[in-house]
């Protein structure tokens, strides 16, 4: 919440075109602290993960967040075409998670695997596909911004399978069965909508100057 408000009233000292893309980084993290409050009381009442909670908050936040590589790489010629491919990508980790942590259990193996090739895909072009080429050709901070977010996405949300994997049956019982896949999920909460609305602050300051 402190996040939020310092991306909100800082708005009005950035150019126009990149308010948008700092309300989201506030957006991003405002519903993050609501459904926090709610996974808190839901913990306190029932002392159990709050799953649901989790990725109803992950189905706003995620895609919220492969918008902003839209908006920062608009400018650099980036179509609408772009984002909804990351859009629908992050949705399919996402709902594929959700089945196989909440829903379909036995076969967590299984949904895990579909959830973490869709997230390869948004890896992957982020480094290698269109949007590298398009951060390529803007060059400068947009550049940098652009390979500092993919670098929470290859490494931050990596935190993700983690907690995932500590939370649900399967071959890695024995790696991570021991962790505590709620500490996990917020540790990467924390880092990475943060982090990642920071680094899209830093490229509107600097584009403002």
């Amino acid at each position: 919440m402190a996040a939020s408000a310092f991306f909100f009233l800082s708005m009005n000292g950035f150019d126009k075109k990149w308010r948008t893309s700092v309300l989201v980084s506030g957006l991003i993290t405002f519903i993050a602290a609501v459904h926090y409050l709610y996974m808190r009381d839901y913990w306190a009442d029932f002392g159990e993960s709050p799953t649901f909670f989790r990725y109803v908050d992950w189905v706003l936040t995620v895609p919220l967040m492969c918008v902003e590589f839209y908006l920062i790489l608009k400018a650099a010629g980036a179509k609408k075409s772009l984002m909804w491919k990351m859009i629908v990508l992050s949705l399919i980790m996402l709902v594929t998670g959700y089945f196989g942590e909440a829903v379909d259990r036995p076969n967590a193996q299984i949904w895990g695997l579909v959830s973490g090739i869709a997230y390869f895909a948004i890896v992957y072009d982020i480094w290698m596909g269109e949007s590298k080429k398009l951060a390529t050709a803007a060059g400068g901070s947009v550049l940098s911004a652009h390979k500092m977010l993919s670098w929470f996405v290859l490494v931050g949300w990596a935190i993700y399978p983690l907690g995932y994997m500590a939370g649900t049956p399967g071959w890695y019982d024995s790696i991570f069965g021991n962790l505590n896949l709620d500490v996990v999920y917020n540790i990467g909460d924390a880092i990475n909508k943060i982090g990642f609305g920071l680094v899209v602050y830093g490229l509107a300051t600097d584009q403002s100057k």
